[in-house]
């Protein structure tokens, strides 16, 4: 009897110290780079203030689409709203904006106080339909060609150094 209960406590210590082990040895960083170059899952987002919703179909009609992650209470959003805007003005991409966890009344109004640079306007109230993007935090964009696949994710909110990388993949 002694001895299973050692043989009972040396597994459980085995056990306890390869759990630790296998946990120490993983990959946590946060990294979506799998996502580039893959076509983009099939979707199905509600438009902000109207009926329908928008999929991905719809991105084919465009030559590149920006996919930007977003919400009025996130504090980077604000910040890199005047890089959205100016994104806004270029010809070759279209701005797909998915208003996340947010209250309607709030994000009219964060987008009346700053502009909105989003040709199309989608909400993903209870953020189940970004998860599809890989999306765990906003702000974060992905870029989509004319043939549905990912070609660039941000993380974070957009730079002027980003601008300058998106212009060169829209040229």
């Amino acid at each position: 009897m002694r001895n299973t209960v050692k043989i009972i406590i040396f597994v459980i210590f085995f056990f306890v110290i390869s759990v630790f082990y296998i946990s120490l040895n993983r990959e946590t960083n946060y990294n979506t780079s799998s996502l580039i170059n893959k076509e983009v899952p099939q979707f199905k987002i509600a438009y902000f203030d109207k009926n329908g919703s928008f999929t991905k179909q719809d991105l084919i009609n465009n030559n590149y689409t920006l996919i930007n992650f977003w919400a009025s209470w996130c504090g980077p959003c604000r910040v890199e709203h005047p890089v959205l805007m100016k994104l806004s003005a270029e010809n070759n991409l279209d701005i797909l904006g998915v208003n996340f966890k947010d209250k309607k009344e709030l994000a009219r109004k964060f987008l009346k106080d700053l502009g909105n640079p989003y040709n199309f306007l989608l909400k993903d109230f209870e953020g189940k339909q970004s998860v599809i993007f890989g999306i765990y935090g906003i702000p974060e964009s992905i870029i989509i060609n004319n043939e549905n696949t990912i070609i660039k994710k941000f993380v974070g909110p957009l730079s002027i150094d980003d601008y300058k990388e998106i212009k060169e993949i829209i040229k």
